[in-house]
């Protein structure tokens, strides 16, 4: 029987947030035309970091989780705004999930490297954050309760 490995839980939940996160990307495509570059631009550092992640899990001997079918946004993405809004959740989750993954492992690598995602991720969620007109558009602690 296999013994848990926290890393590897923590970098199962990041996989699975950036497939949320790239699905979520898809989903918003049809609503956001005036964001079409930065959507683009989140779609695909998700995608990036998704197969980095599945590298991650294969190299530590894991079998990474699917995606599932599909994810249900915080509330119905039906224009511009709620889209912007599905955008925030994703990333706010995506920060949390790479947080998780600091807090379980010592490898350093790969403490760079959910850093580097935690990071991003908490800069599109900002600059997601201005393009809805919230204020504050930053949040403190990225990837925590209070962030």
């Amino acid at each position: 029987m296999n013994q848990p490995n926290p890393a590897v839980d923590a970098l199962q939940e990041a996989l699975a947030a950036e497939h949320a996160a790239v699905w979520t990307y898809g989903l918003v495509s049809a609503f956001i035309d005036q964001q079409g570059p930065a959507v683009a631009e989140g779609a695909n550092a998700h995608r990036a970091r998704r197969d980095t992640t599945e590298r991650a899990l294969r190299d530590a001997g894991a079998q990474p989780r699917p995606p599932a079918p599909a994810y249900l946004p915080p509330q119905p993405v039906d224009s511009a705004a709620s889209a912007i809004a599905a955008l925030i959740a994703v990333e706010t989750d995506a920060c949390a999930a790479w947080r998780g993954v600091l807090e379980r492992t010592d490898d350093q690598p790969q403490r760079k490297s959910a850093l580097d995602a935690l990071t991003q991720s908490a800069v599109r969620a900002t600059r997601w954050r201005k393009t809805a007109g919230i204020t504050p558009a930053t949040t403190p602690l990225p990837g925590t309760a209070m962030g």
